[in-house]
């Protein structure tokens, strides 16, 4: 029994010490006799009781706390009178008044009293009858009342003694569900003779709050009390069986896994005895084999073994067991140690890469270079990283499918545009639900050989956000100080990427970060020149489509007049890729007359085109049709290689303002600027007068302007453009050109040559001026080009100015009296 120090004047029984209350006492309660079964009136202390109802006949000790309660005791004691115990309303009230208490509460009788080492006194004390306070007589230094102790008949009609029989019928199936109530406790109530005192049992053992007590204890009447105290124990039933239910669920359950778990041991020590092991233990015997087996090094097998120590001991239904299986799939399915043999014969790589790709020399040229060391120093030349940079449609992706059949190595391929997290290329760490590696192990493991050709492609178009940049953890993939010990957060061993063959692609080299180019040896990859793709068109894409169409037996017959014409009027791009669709295209026609029973088509001739492919997409001549003031014709880069972009300057009466129009960028913009003010620093030798620039507005436009331009190497095009505004000099409408101009008129060197002179080529101009810093990028431009084209090498806008303008036209009379107003004006073509 546990009593409550701090709280005081009260009792709290936590647990059943004394199996009943109303059973034992160090003294013998008397029933009143027949002649005592009236109401009378009493006088004594009062003691108020904290969260606790006082019973007649109950037998309970009690810890006084208070200094009043304690004062009731001793007067009861030394005067032998009885001491009165009424609970309280609110148990958080010390200092209590008439208003704090109960009217009704019971006479006690203390059987001893023990005063404690902390001051409070622990009594024993015995209910006798109910009383019923009728007067407060004094509240210090201890409460005094008088009260009416009130008789209890103890008679049994016919309804009481049914009533007594359904209580204790409740309170027995009560006892048993009850684990806190002793089963003692239900033969002591079927002893009881009286039905009042069988209620009040009944309710001092029920779960109740202290008001639902209370409330039993002003219930005067048996039969009533019985009746009362019958609806009480009905409602503890069902919580008590529910509760019972719950807890045969719970223990039902346990017995359940408890007994699965100890015939599982059974079993298996059968099964050991028998040679027999189980599905789960043969599947880790079989992942023991495999980590055996595959030879991983020993970093990642020590934690294989670790990890398949901990599934071991696991029971098979875990939900660890999954996770941990699956990291092991892993481990045993990367390929370690297994690795494909290189073919390094020179003469087989080179008739490989030669009868799948026409031109690209540069590329091939770099990989037989790498056979040529690998075969010479085979464990010291390590795996190259190269980058393709070029144009869409020029073979970048073809070419390494190509190295990986001539080198006889597995091939795979990634595709990373649009990739913006981190995790697509470390993996996720286990601790995340459906965890997975990066891409760059789950390749690895579709490659199924530790070094294969693997492609990266697309890298220009790597993203980055809040989830990390991808291209930043690609640093160590393509780093061959690190890459032999590449981490991936899902495998948290080191993996050897060395001896994998890497090969990036990518249309632009800006978008990606310095760090990331330095680990890469770049190879471009130019525009193809007419004669390129005629000889592509001939050797590749058309074979390939006839097959595609199933037209072997009645293949159609495209002759270089047609090529040529499908490449200058239906296609307009740097590589090969909108031509082959243009032969599909016819293909699929020539496949459907086939099927139809229709005469085959043997040949192709250039008036079907229109027919077939419709009206021609691009204008071919792009040239002025004659020497025009004012307009000159520019190259310009884009991402689909070299393109011809003209430059207009047309002025007008005004107040020396500068439009600009076209989508011009910033830099484009600054070049502009630079053009104006070289322009008019050398206004004397133009012969303009020293007002002339406040008397006119200059436009200078750049068209089609949906498209956006930027960048510097317009500058000579538009000074040259504005100086024949300006003096009224025809431009030659044959020639073109490209270069970065000063303040002080020099011309500085641009990118993109190559593609730029091609572009140039291709629109059929004879003269091309490029800045003389350019020079060194001639050698990687064709001779067929080069033997076609005028390449005049310039350093100053003099130069410039020398070859592409005409003598100044006259002015018409007409227009002498025209303030700063300068037409364009044409002349025919001679």
């Amino acid at each position: 029994m546990t009593w409550n120090n701090d709280w005081g004047d009260g009792l709290f029984q936590m647990g059943w010490t004394n199996p009943n209350p109303f059973l034992f006492s160090e003294f013998e309660f008397e029933p009143d006799e027949p002649g005592e079964q009236i109401d009378k009136v009493i006088e004594g202390p009062l003691m108020p009781l904290r969260d606790m109802v006082f019973y007649p006949r109950m037998v309970s000790p009690l810890i006084i706390g208070r200094d009043r309660s304690i004062e009731a005791v001793e007067v009861a004691l030394e005067q032998d009178e009885p001491l009165i115990a009424v609970a309280q309303r609110d148990p958080g009230v010390d200092d209590v008044g008439p208003e704090d208490l109960y009217t009704l509460g019971a006479d006690l009788i203390i059987g001893r009293m023990l005063h404690m080492p902390d001051g409070s006194v622990s009594i024993l004390a015995q209910g006798g009858r109910r009383a019923q306070i009728l007067e407060y007589l004094q509240l210090e230094p201890y409460i005094r009342v008088r009260a009416l102790s009130i008789a209890e008949p103890t008679a049994r009609t016919r309804q009481t003694e049914a009533l007594a029989r359904a209580v204790l019928a409740l309170f027995e199936k009560a006892v048993q569900l009850n684990r806190s109530l002793p089963e003692d406790l239900y033969i002591f109530a079927m002893n009881i003779r009286d039905p009042g005192w069988l209620a009040d049992l009944v309710a001092q053992t029920l779960t109740l709050e202290t008001a639902q007590r209370q409330e039993v204890l002003e219930v005067l009447d048996p039969t009533a009390r019985l009746q009362h105290i019958s609806v009480l124990l009905a409602k503890e039933l069902d919580v008590l069986e529910l509760e019972d239910k719950i807890h045969s669920a719970v223990q039902q359950e346990l017995d359940r896994n408890q007994r699965e778990y100890f015939l599982r041991e059974q079993m298996k020590a059968i099964q050991t005895e028998l040679g027999e092991t189980d599905s789960f233990t043969q599947e880790v015997s079989e992942l023991r084999e495999k980590i055996a087996q595959v030879g991983l090094p020993e970093e990642a097998l020590k934690q294989a073994e670790r990890e398949i120590e901990r599934m071991a001991a696991m029971p098979s239904l875990a939900p660890e067991v999954g996770v941990i299986r699956t990291y092991l799939d892993w481990m045993v399915s990367l390929p370690w140690q297994k690795q494909t043999e290189d073919n390094l014969e020179l003469a087989h790589v080179e008739k490989v890469l030669e009868s799948r790709h026409y031109g690209l020399p540069k590329a091939k040229e770099r990989i037989l270079e790498y056979i040529a060391v690998k075969k010479l120093a085979p464990d010291k030349m390590r795996s190259p990283i190269l980058c393709f940079v070029g144009p869409p449609g020029t073979g970048k992706t073809s070419l390494g499918k190509s190295i990986a059949e001539a080198l006889g190595r597995n091939f795979v391929r990634v595709s990373l545009g649009g990739v913006r997290d981190e995790a697509e290329i470390r993996g996720h760490r286990r601790t995340y639900i459906g965890a997975m590696p990066g891409r760059v192990i789950q390749t690895m493991r579709r490659a199924e050989s530790i070094n294969p050709v693997f492609m990266l492609d697309e890298v220009d178009k790597l993203g980055s956000d809040f989830r990390g940049d991808p291209s930043a953890a690609l640093l160590e993939v393509l780093d061959p100080e690190q890459n032999a010990a590449f981490s991936d957060h899902y495998m948290e061993v080191a993996y050897d990427l060395s001896k994998v063959f890497f090969i990036t692609t990518a249309n632009i080299l800006d978008p990606i970060p310095p760090a990331l180019q330095d680990r890469m040896e770049v190879i471009e990859f130019p525009s193809y020149t007419e004669e390129e793709k005629l000889e592509i068109a001939h050797r590749f894409l058309i074979p390939r489509q006839v097959e595609e169409h199933g037209l072997e037996k009645h293949p159609p017959h495209f002759s270089t007049d047609v090529l040529k014409r499908m490449i200058r009027e239906y296609t307009y791009e740097a590589g090969v890729r909108n031509l082959e669709r243009e032969i599909a295209s016819i293909c699929r026609k020539a496949a459907r007359r086939l099927a139809e029973h229709k005469k085959p088509l043997k040949r192709i001739k250039e008036p079907m085109l229109p027919r077939f492919l419709g009206p021609p997409h691009y204008l071919h001549n792009k040239l002025e049709q004659e020497d025009v003031v004012g307009t000159v014709m520019g190259l310009a880069w884009t991402e689909g290689g070299g393109d011809l972009m003209a430059t207009e300057v047309v002025l007008m009466p005004g107040k020396g303002n500068l439009t600009l129009t076209g989508q011009l960028g910033d830099v484009m913009q600054e070049s502009a600027q630079a053009a104006l003010s070289y322009a008019r620093s050398r206004s004397d030798d133009l012969g303009l007068e020293d007002d002339f620039f406040d008397k006119v507005d200059i436009h200078i436009h750049l068209p089609e302007g949906a498209i956006r331009k930027d960048g510097p190497s317009g500058g000579i095009t538009m000074a040259t453009a504005l100086i024949s505004a300006l003096t009224n000099a025809p431009v030659r409408r044959d020639v073109s050109m490209t270069g970065e101009i000063t303040l002080r008129g020099r011309v500085l060197a641009i990118g993109g040559l190559k593609e730029k002179l091609l572009a140039a080529h291709r629109a059929g101009i004879k003269t091309v001026i490029v800045p003389k810093e350019n020079e060194p990028d001639l050698v990687e431009v064709p001779r067929k080009v080069l033997r076609d084209l005028n390449v005049v090498q310039v350093s100053h806008m003099d130069e410039v100015l020398n070859t592409a303008l005409l003598p100044p036209l006259e002015e018409e009379e007409g227009e002498e009296g025209d303030e700063g107003h300068v037409s364009n004006t044409t002349v025919p073509a001679e």
